[in-house]
């Protein structure tokens, strides 16, 4: 046994003279020699941006937040794409941030079998039908009567903005108000730059948003007031309590002095 004990001595000298470390009979290997699992890089996925060609839907968006962040605006992401009212989307469907072009009819030949399908001829509206519908989608637009979202100073003119919208100075946690009726049809945090954000549409031209709030009191799809209390205020990327407010006609940001009543 002392035989043995001294044989497995004399091997671990000899290893620690060759420049193992040796631990109660365990052999170490130095730092140098360690193995290690080397780390895999995997590549991330990508992500489609708004400016690509193509976008990808990721969780959170709506067809109205990526209009509203494209400026192309929903109905024409709508018409792009093909997508028809109620506007859902899904996570990971990809949609086209261009005009292809229409798609050419398919003409379908008559043919003696009854069961074949042939287009019906469409009907085209004579000039003053076109004239008369117009004119009825103007007095539906007439009838918005724009009130201040806050009582404030303007931090921040269009022009001053990058012409996106004004900056309206308050006190934080003072109520934000719907500045007409309308549907909420986006309210979370998902757009950056604009912190906690409600989108509300009030026809089919127009929309209005209210970024930097400290706390939204109301959901997608509920409508409001004009007047409503919809949120409350929070701090801008300046650290300073104010309101950054948009009016987006089919899309394309518009200079909000122009619509609301002049203090």
């Amino acid at each position: 046994m002392f035989l043995f004990k001294l044989v497995a001595r004399l091997d671990c000298w000899v290893l620690m003279l060759a420049g193992v470390a040796v631990s109660c009979g365990q052999v170490v290997l130095p730092d140098s020699e360690v193995a290690t699992t080397p780390s895999i890089s995997r590549p991330q996925p990508t992500k489609a941006t708004i400016e690509s060609a193509y976008y990808i839907v990721q969780p959170g968006d709506t067809l109205y937040s990526i209009g509203f962040r494209s400026g192309h605006g929903y109905q024409v992401l709508a018409a792009w794409n093909g997508i028809k009212p109620p506007y859902k989307i899904l996570v990971g469907q990809t949609l086209k941030m261009f005009d292809s072009g229409p798609e050419k009819p398919t003409v379908v030949k008559p043919s003696n079998d009854p069961g074949s399908l042939v287009r019906a001829p469409v009907k085209k509206r004579n000039s003053s039908q076109k004239k008369s519908i117009v004119s009825n989608d103007k007095k539906k637009l007439l009838k918005l009567h724009w009130q201040w979202p806050i009582t404030g100073k303007v931090l921040k003119k269009f022009s001053q903005s990058g012409r996106k919208g004004i900056d309206i100075s308050g006190r934080l946690g003072q109520s934000v108000k719907a500045t007409e009726t309308g549907k909420v049809v986006y309210s979370g945090t998902g757009l950056i730059g604009y912190g906690n954000l409600l989108i509300v549409k009030h026809n089919e031209m127009y929309m209005s948003a209210y970024a930097n709030n400290s706390l939204l009191l109301v959901e997608e799809g509920e409508y409001v007031e004009k007047g409503q209390k919809i949120a409350e205020l929070g701090k801008s990327a300046s650290g300073q309590a104010a309101l950054h407010f948009e009016i987006r006609k089919n899309g394309n940001p518009v200079n909000p002095l122009e619509y609301l009543p002049k203090n």
